[in-house]
């Protein structure tokens, strides 16, 4: 049975060998600069950029530990993206779930409408933004960066979560129905425990995006006390020159939560991309 399931396994050709390894080149090496700038002094990081700095002194990762900033600002983040992500796959599912089991004029043209959201960037919408939410109220608040990013995110989590709901087994749903279920308890206790994948996939996608936010905090934040960990690195600028050792220490050390959580759910995230496409 061993060898028979090691014959099954498709051979990887050497083109594909070549594109994973060039794939990981252009993730690795960034990260692996980055973490060893941060041992270096100043000149030693414009001289050798790549190679292993001359002495291993922790300093400035123990100060950025020890100082006021570093776990407010990783605090923030993680409110900001727990937020983002409860909120977003609370109103992208039930969307989804919508169109995908309730038939009701105008369903096509309101799941147009929400992929029409995948065309354009965010940061072509941050100037509108910034006045409306000035004219709200919403400026200088946690709460406005979380309502904006799941405006955002909203329209890869419907596709995600209609594309899933799709290919799950019809009869469930009338199942439900035979017993006198309404759509919001079909919803609930049917469907959506059945979609955990998707939801672990939708979460870490807007979890990551969250985290690594940097534009619209800047554009929404003033106060330095509710600063997310992208803004923090602004702590490390003068007017006249930036301190490089200090901002890649604070970069490594803030990226490696958010690689910590992609790893962990990494098996979630495949399952949760693979699992609309086999008819369950």
């Amino acid at each position: 049975m061993a060898a028979a399931s090691k014959k099954r396994r498709p051979a990887v050709s050497p083109v594909q060998w070549a594109s994973l390894v060039l794939v990981a080149i252009f993730v690795i090496v960034p990260f692996y600069t980055t973490a060893l700038g941060g041992f270096k002094e100043i000149g030693e990081l414009r001289v050798n950029p790549f190679g292993f700095p001359q002495s291993w002194d922790p300093i400035r990762f123990i100060e950025i530990l020890g100082g006021p900033r570093y776990f407010s600002s990783l605090m923030n983040s993680f409110l900001i993206a727990a937020g983002t992500v409860v909120l977003s796959t609370l109103v992208a599912s039930m969307t989804a779930f919508a169109l995908a089991h309730i038939k009701f004029f105008g369903s096509r043209f309101l799941m147009g409408y929400l992929m029409l959201g995948l065309l354009f960037p965010s940061a072509t919408g941050i100037l509108p933004l910034f006045i409306k939410m000035r004219d709200l109220g919403m400026l200088d608040s946690h709460w406005g960066i979380i309502i904006v990013q799941v405006a955002f995110s909203v329209s890869f989590a419907v596709l995600l979560f209609h594309n899933f709901f799709k290919e799950l087994p019809k009869e469930l749903v009338d199942a439900a129905r035979m017993d006198n279920c309404g759509y919001i308890r079909i919803y609930w206790y049917v469907t959506l425990p059945l979609c955990l994948p998707i939801i672990a996939t939708v979460g870490v996608f807007n979890f990551v995006g969250s985290w690594n936010s940097f534009l619209l905090p800047l554009i929404v934040l003033n106060s330095e006390a509710k600063y997310t960990w992208p803004l923090g690195i602004m702590q490390f600028q003068g007017q006249y020159g930036s301190d490089w050792p200090r901002i890649l220490a604070y970069l490594t050390l803030s990226i490696l939560p958010a690689i910590a959580f992609f790893l962990a759910a990494q098996r979630f995230v495949i399952s949760g991309l693979t699992g609309g496409a086999v008819k369950g």
